[in-house]
């Protein structure tokens, strides 16, 4: 059975004021459930960074409600939210965010650092992350010594070192050509099957569809459509990533 992770009920968002206010979501109702990788599709200005901000307590909606593992956002101020998004919900950027004067293994145990984790065992942690993306033999690599596609795996090792219930990522795959491209998906797939995480992908790349479970198409902030993907196991054995 699964358990869903983070739920959006009626969520309203407007952005702006007076002749420049923009309903920029309009009732969004959206569950994620742990195990499923999920990807959200539509056009640019369609609502789909403002959802992702929303969900990610980065963002507060106007009216609904957010809930992380069953706890509202609701009425929680801005430290608590903080707070809320550091203990649950990990992030990917198309431009991966990484320090250039830090190692790979470094920037991934930033994220146990800013918890307030600085046990000795954090570098265990950051290295075993690395593993899990591919990349234990690049832990003391600075990022101009990684390729794109490395530095995004990087990327992924820090969203998911503190066990966040929830990855976030917006357009992972957009700066990368179909080979990295292809490394990262199927290392998104591989951490998609644990029932404990949910994903969640900001995305205008038609060609990793064929990752998804689930695949939510948003225009003019409402989900216009919920259907289900190929599945990332079938998609990993069988699939190819190309243009």
């Amino acid at each position: 059975m699964t358990t869903n992770m983070i739920a959006a009920t009626d969520i309203v968002k407007i952005l702006g004021d007076g002749a420049g206010r923009i309903e920029a979501l309009k009732g969004i109702n959206l569950s994620l459930a742990g195990g499923e990788l999920t990807l959200l599709m539509g056009p640019s200005g369609s609502g789909k960074t403002t959802l992702l901000s929303v969900l990610g307590c980065m963002l507060s909606p106007t009216s609904g409600t957010v809930q992380i593992r069953g706890r509202s956002t609701t009425g929680l101020d801005s430290e608590e939210l903080a707070g809320l998004r550091r203990d649950n919900v990990g992030f990917v950027f198309q431009s991966y965010h990484l320090f250039p004067t830090l190692t790979a293994a470094e920037n991934v145990r930033l994220v146990l650092d800013v918890r307030g984790d600085r046990s000795p065992g954090t570098r265990l942690k950051a290295v075993a992350a690395l593993a899990t993306v591919g990349l234990s033999h690049k832990a003391h690599a600075f990022p101009r010594e990684l390729s794109g596609g490395e530095q995004q795996r990087v990327a992924i090792a820090r969203a998911i070192v503190g066990d966040a219930s929830v990855i976030l990522a917006d357009e992972p795959t957009a700066a990368l050509d179909s080979e990295n491209g292809h490394a990262v998906m199927t290392v998104l797939a591989e951490i998609a099957k644990d029932p404990a995480r949910a994903l969640f992908i900001v995305t205008h790349d038609p060609r990793i569809m064929p990752f998804a479970d689930r695949i939510l198409r948003i225009e003019d902030g409402r989900i216009v459509s919920d259907q289900p993907g190929g599945g990332h196991i079938r998609a990993v054995r069988a699939l190819k990533y190309a243009s």
